[in-house]
Order: C-alpha cells, then sequence, then structure tokens
C-alpha cells in the first residue's frame, strides 16, 4: 500500500524540504499540488515532477487520489484548512506552530477525531536518529539526572512584507521558531511546566515579538530559552544533568552535510579537561523519516509519534509564554 499525498499550497518549505523528503520515503507518493494560483501550482507541479495540480485549496482537497494532506500554510491558516481537510476525509500533517492558541488547536483535532482522520503536527527534528539517541541517553542516565535544558534559536528578519512579520498572520519568533524551544523542552522533561516566566519584546514597527526568553520550571528542573528574528542566524541545545551534559550544535534544522553530531560531557576534569564522546549519524532527512512515521500510522494502525495530545499542549505554553510577557 502506498499512502498518496496532496500538498496544500506552493510554500517554499515544501519545495525545498518536505517534498523531496515524502518523495524519498517508503510507502509515499506525492501525487498533486494545491494553489490559489493555478499557474503557481502548474509550474510548482513541474517543477517537483508532481502528477497533478489544482488552481484551488478546494478542488485539492475534492481530489479523490489523494489520501493525504501536507499544510504548510500560514499559521492564521492552520485551522481553517485542516478542518477543511479532515471534513474532507484527508489525513493531515500539518506544519508548527498547529494553531494560533491551544482552544484553536483543540477545535482542530476534536474536527479530525469526529472525522475519523489522523492528525500530526509536522515537528520533524524529534523523529532524527539525532534525537532518538538522546532521549535515550537522557532516559538511561549517562548524565545522571536531568535537571535543565538550554536552547537558543534565531535568524535575523526585519523585512515587514514577509509573512514571518505580520502579527494577523501569526508572525513572530515565538510561533515560528520558539515553538521548537518549548517542545524540545517538554519532551526531555517528559511533562508540562508548572510555572513560565518570560520576557516579549514587541516590534513597534511589525507588531510581532522578535526577541524572546522564557523560564520553563519543571517538577524536575528548568528549561530556558531565547528566541530571535532580529540577531545572527544560529541555534543550539545544551541539556545538563547531575553528572554530565549532552551538547546539540544544530539542533532543529539538521544538516545532512557535515554529518549530525552530539558531544556527550561527562566525568575527567571539567570544566578544563572533560571527558567527551561525539556520536555521529549517517545523513538522512527528518522529513523523510515524518513522512513514513506518518504513512505507518495511516497504513498500519501504528500510533502516531507526536500525539495531537503534544500538540494541543505545546500551544497551552506558547499561550503562556505571551500572557507572562504582557
Amino acid at each position: 500500500m502506498t499512502l498518496r499525498w496532496g500538498i496544500l499550497s506552493t510554500a517554499a518549505i515544501g519545495r525545498s524540504s518536505v517534498i523531496p523528503g515524502t518523495q524519498a520515503a517508503d510507502r509515499c507518493e506525492v501525487v498533486a499540488v494545491g494553489s490559489r494560483d493555478a499557474d503557481a501550482a502548474t509550474a510548482f507541479a513541474s517543477e517537483l515532477g508532481l502528477p497533478r495540480s489544482h488552481g484551488s485549496y478546494e478542488a485539492l482537497l475534492a481530489d479523490p487520489e489523494v489520501d493525504a494532506v501536507y499544510i504548510p500554510l500560514p499559521n492564521h491558516l492552520h485551522a481553517e484548512w485542516t478542518i477543511a481537510a479532515a471534513r474532507a476525509g484527508k489525513h493531515v500533517l500539518c506544519e508548527k506552530p498547529i494553531a494560533m492558541t491551544a482552544a484553536e488547536a483543540r477545535s482542530m483535532v476534536e474536527v479530525c477525531d469526529a472525522e475519523g482522520v489522523l492528525l500530526m503536527e509536522a515537528f520533524m527534528y524529534r523523529l532524527h536518529p539525532i534525537w532518538e539517541a538522546t532521549r535515550e541517553l537522557v532516559a538511561s542516565g549517562r548524565i545522571g539526572t536531568l535537571r535543565s535544558v538550554q536552547s537558543w534559536f534565531s535568524y535575523f528578519n526585519d523585512d515587514p512584507a514577509n509573512i514571518r512579520n505580520i502579527r494577523e498572520a501569526g508572525g513572530g519568533a515565538l510561533f515560528d521558531i520558539g515553538c521548537y524551544c518549548v517542545n524540545v523542552s517538554r519532551m526531555l522533561f517528559g511533562s508540562e511546566p508548572q510555572e513560565i516566566l518570560a520576557s516579549v519584546e514587541i516590534d513597534p514597527a511589525t507588531n510581532v515579538d522578535v526577541l524572546t526568553s522564557a523560564i520553563l520550571e519543571f517538577e524536575g528542573g528548568t528549561a530556558a530559552f531565547t528566541c530571535s528574528t532580529r540577531t545572527e542566524s544560529d541555534q543550539r541545545v545544551h541539556i545538563y544533568g547531575t553528572e554530565g551534559r549532552i551538547t546539540i550544535p544544530i539542533p532543529f534544522n539538521i544538516a545532512s552535510d557535515p554529518s549530525p553530531e552530539l558531544r556527550l560531557i561527562a566525568g575527567g576534569d571539567p570544566p578544563a579537561a572533560p571527558n567527551e564522546e561525539v556520536f555521529t549519524f549517517d545523513p538522512i532527512s527528518p522529513y523523510q523519516i515524518q513522512a513514513e512515521r506518518f504513512a505507518a500510522a495511516i497504513l498500519d494502525g501504528a500510533s502516531l509519534p507526536t500525539p495531537t495530545e503534544d500538540a494541543i499542549a505545546n500551544m497551552a505554553v506558547i499561550d503562556q509564554i505571551f500572557a507572562a510577557g504582557q
């Protein structure tokens, strides 16, 4: 059996990353793209070798040869088109953040459940072998007891016309990249924060957050992060335990070249001369893994790697960060 995919929009992330990864995935076939611009859809399909294009989102959802859709639309359209896809009988892989609020995410989940289709938020990074290994190292006690997670994610974009700088479309640093920092903190602690402190800097020209920092207090420790759309591009995750630490230099946009790596530092004579073990991983697209795991859930009845409850909970923390930072 093969899962037949439709792509809802000609967004750049689909062209550069998600579609190539899905095309490389076992038991997956990308068969169509839909756009509000028929010419753009035709050109997109031709460029990526897709059999069909549709001149509207509605036409894509009506395509009987599409089993599942990938939605990379602007954040404020996620709920509308996820619900429309579910009511058309299509399974949905929706870009992060899944919605604009936790309440909106919950309504999406309720409709998908009622229609009997699967919904998954596209946090592809956590399915990569580097994060499978990190979770295993933490769970096995290689760094002792987990006490702190520190993360940073940033890039520079001050173009007021860019969708990421339009408030009504769900722009801003926290929605676009801070959601990863929230997600990784919750994933590693395996629970929800009990208290949240935050600083949210709003750009007066665009009215979106451009430098957001938060401290999430969990039962067993704390997570702290900063995300920004007005600083140099960078990303890092540092995971601290009572007996060691793990550093992942490129944790979210995991590249194939050079080979992804994580560093486990434990023992020796820290901080000057600690023992360090470097783990490297074969190149593979996390988007390929994401498509294969989603297909397995649909075709085989396997569990979703990131359940919808997690998506709602992640949005709930984002809601609280915005509230705490006001």
